[in-house]
């Protein structure tokens, strides 16, 4: 048994998807708190050629909240200027009807928590793909009061009878091998080899949202993309 554990975070880049193609279950890490400037309601999408941050505006959110509680703005201007940006951006991208549905349904939905609209998209995403990993909001079945840290993740593991965790390769300096081996579990980092592919004529910029990816990206393209790593 394969196990992941990430935030929720909203469109993020091809990484995220190769580290739940990887595993058996994926688990949503949605009861920690939420990190000013992080990647839950934000990530990066091309626009003229350059790289550009959208922001989804969440309701009073602070470091000191828990993600799964925080609202977006009640001010649904936001999501027709998001939906604009998008179609300015990638109307002529070569798979801009497909993903341009996907992203609406999306975000125009009466969905208020930014875990509700990051669980839907990664539903939607994953279908697309056809990636057939359980995806678990822990939460709602693990939450363990005040175990924190890789003590958590241990004991997930431990009910899930997991013998192999995989985290992403930031998480070298957070992790080590050895506490995971003593509790009878291999400990892997998974590191995103190059995804190139065409941006219309534009110098190429890596690692973008995946609505990038999917605007240049046929279905059968990014299912190769999401093996374009190494287990270290």
């Amino acid at each position: 048994m394969k196990v992941a554990i990430m935030q929720p975070y909203l469109f993020p880049y091809i990484g995220y998807f190769q580290l739940i193609n990887s595993v058996d279950k994926f688990f949503v890490f949605d009861d920690v708190n939420y990190i000013n400037k992080g990647w839950v309601n934000r990530n990066r999408i091309l626009i003229n050629g350059k790289d550009n941050l959208f922001t989804i505006p969440l309701q009073d959110a602070s470091q000191n909240r828990i993600i799964k509680d925080i609202e977006v703005s009640p001010d649904e201007k936001w999501r027709k200027k998001f939906l604009k940006s998008i179609e300015m951006a990638y109307s002529k991208a070569p798979y801009y009807e497909f993903t341009y549905s996907l992203i609406k349904k999306v975000m125009l939905t009466e969905e208020k928590l930014i875990t509700a609209i990051i669980l839907n998209s990664l539903k939607e995403i994953l279908q697309h793909l056809e990636i057939k990993t359980e995806i678990v909001v822990a939460s709602e079945v693990y939450s363990y009061g005040a175990i924190k840290g890789v003590d958590r993740i241990l004991k997930i593991c431990e009910s899930e009878k997991a013998d192999h965790y995989i985290n992403p390769i930031g998480g070298t300096e957070l992790y080590q091998k050895d506490i995971f081996e003593k509790n009878n579990i291999q400990l892997s980092f998974i590191k995103s080899r190059p995804v190139v592919y065409p941006q219309f004529k534009n110098e190429f910029i890596p690692w973008l949202s995946i609505i990038d990816v999917m605007m240049f990206n046929s279905k059968e393209q990014i299912q190769e993309y999401l093996n374009a790593y190494d287990l270290i």
